[in-house]
């Protein structure tokens, strides 16, 4: 059973197991998103993903960045406004193995999107189906 079921650029099918939502900016109480809050969100992700999905190799998918420079900050100090896409998702997902011995290969993805919708083959966050499976995941057994 899988959530959804995705082929990657590559041709390989990969299918998500598990999947954590949460608000990008759900716990800011004050300021505004900015490039340099953006960064830290971004630099934790991995460490976030590895701790709420254990137990696989975690790769973070680059987000897409929106300025709005014409928009007044609310501390300008922190320079103009920057948003990262709306929902931070965290996806457990599994493959075949790589190396045809093992069972199976998996791979923690952590990445941004507008919606709270989980991906499916048609329509799939920006960077998804690039991933590099083969270089970032892990082969193992169930």
């Amino acid at each position: 059973m899988f959530l959804a079921r995705l082929m990657l650029r590559s041709g390989r099918r990969i299918e998500l197991t598990e999947a954590h939502l949460s608000m990008t900016y759900g716990g800011l109480l004050e300021g505004y998103p900015n490039a340099g809050l953006n960064g830290r969100i971004v630099d934790r992700l991995a460490r976030r993903a590895a701790s709420v999905l254990p137990g696989a190799p975690v790769h973070v998918i680059d987000p897409p960045r929106t300025r709005r420079d014409g928009e007044q900050p609310v501390r300008p100090s922190f320079g103009p406004v920057e948003l990262l896409p709306a929902v931070t998702v965290i996806g457990r997902f599994s493959s075949s193995a790589i190396d045809r011995n093992l069972y199976c290969s998996k791979l923690v993805i952590a990445w941004f999107q507008e919606d709270a919708a989980l991906p499916t083959a048609d329509r799939a966050a920006a960077g998804l189906a690039e991933v590099d499976w083969e270089r970032w995941a892990e082969d193992g057994e169930l």
